[in-house]
């Protein structure tokens, strides 16, 4: 351990995503919010928000359709529906991600089977998948988590030559690239989160794109009930919900949008500033990039060596919270398929369906299977980020981490 231990000599409060200091919430929302409420239309199958956001998202993703839905859960939940599993049938996903992604693949009667993530992007890989594929396989998940995308030529690649259809977990990765193309607009689906935390919010909301026309039919269904909204002779067609979103949220979503591209520049330019603060720290790694990808910084990970500092992320993270900076080591801490929901099979009464219907293969959570899950999740360190960090704020961070190396390192 160092024996000096420098101080900051001002503690600064970060802005937050979780309120207005770290939101880009303001007057143009409140413009188009007044423009819904005065209306009286607030149902999206009657107003003019709703379709405004669908059609202007689907331009910006360079995608066909875009529909909006409640919530990002329910963009997972309709993107599955799209697919229409048959019971038992295989759903590759992740190892490190909400349960929001998760519980939409059980309640469509499908297994979620876990891929393995590379330690340092935290992301699944085309190694990871191809691993886990069986002739039960019915689709893939792929999470660009934190806005790093994965590596999608060698999964989209993968995955077309076994035809099966790839769904994009983007909530956190609006506007990010691979190879000049917007995720979202790469697999066959692409789903998108609005809750509060995200890169545009409107408290929650989610957004699902696709350029086949198949799955846009079934999506715009799934949402409405199974409704056929402008049908000759509508009915309802299959088992679905309402997964509306409601046009005071499409207003407030039409005016974010507009902001999304500053949004994603300013996160962008503060994590490059941070990026060179922190360059050859001991025992401090920078987020690893793929030179065909472009992040868009949900939040910034550190990766953080528990052999060259005490306590590694934990004992990081801990140093920073005396100083104001309130990060989260682990972002979660155990792999998704730990959870009771996977652990005891808790689903539907007593039933454990779908489990029932899984294979032994899809549904062992031996350790040794993810070795990069445990390593990653181990090493990370999830820094509060948002568009509102100034100058000031990433020196602040900066000075901070590296205080509390000198302190901690061995």
């Amino acid at each position: 351990m160092s024996e000096s231990t420098p101080t900051l000599t001002k503690l600064i409060q970060l802005p937050s995503d979780q309120d207005a200091s770290g939101r880009t919430l303001g007057e143009e929302e409140i413009k188009l919010l007044s423009e819904a409420i005065r209306s009286g239309t607030l149902t999206s199958t009657k107003g003019s928000f709703v379709k405004a956001l669908e059609n202007q998202f689907a331009e910006m993703i360079g995608v066909k359709y875009a529909y909006a839905c409640s919530s990002g859960s329910g963009a997972i939940h309709t993107a599955i529906s799209a697919i229409d599993p048959e019971p038992g049938d295989e759903i590759i996903t992740t190892s490190i991600t909400d349960m929001g992604a998760l519980t939409p693949i059980l309640y469509q009667g499908a297994i979620p089977v876990f891929a393995d993530v590379d330690p340092r992007t935290w992301n699944v890989t085309a190694e990871s998948i191809e691993s886990c594929l069986s002739d039960r396989t019915k689709a893939i998940i792929v999470t660009h988590l934190f806005g790093n995308p994965c590596n999608m030529t060698e999964i989209v690649q993968l995955a077309e030559s076994r035809g099966i259809p790839i769904i994009e977990d983007c909530a956190q990765s609006f506007l990010a690239e691979h190879n000049g193309k917007k995720v979202g607009a790469i697999g066959s689906i692409g789903c998108f989160s609005l809750q509060q935390g995200k890169h545009i919010t409107t408290g929650e909301g989610g957004i699902v794109t696709t350029n086949d026309d198949a799955f846009a039919r079934r999506m715009f269904l799934f949402v409405n009930k199974a409704w056929g909204y402008g049908d000759p002779q509508p009915d309802h067609y299959f088992l679905a919900l309402n997964g509306r979103m409601c046009e005071l949220q499409g207003a407030v979503a039409v005016a974010q949008l507009d902001k999304l591209e500053g949004i994603v520049q300013n996160r962008q330019d503060a994590a490059s500033k941070l990026t060179g603060k922190l360059q050859g720290l001991n025992g401090i790694s920078t987020p690893q990039i793929d030179a065909r990808n472009t992040h868009v910084y949900w939040k910034y990970c550190l990766s953080v060596d528990s052999s060259k500092i005490a306590d590694g992320a934990v004992g990081l993270a801990k140093n920073l919270k005396t100083k104001g900076i309130f990060s989260a080591p682990r972002y979660i801490q155990k792999p998704a398929f730990m959870c009771e929901i996977f652990q005891k099979q808790r689903t539907f009464g007593n039933s454990r369906f779908p489990f029932t219907l899984a294979s032994p293969e899809a549904v062992d959570y031996n350790a040794a299977k993810f070795a990069g899950t445990y390593a990653g999740l181990e090493a990370v360190l999830v820094l509060p980020w948002n568009e509102r960090y100034t100058d000031e704020h990433i020196d602040y961070i900066a000075d901070a981490i590296h205080e509390a190396v000198k302190q901690l390192s061995y």
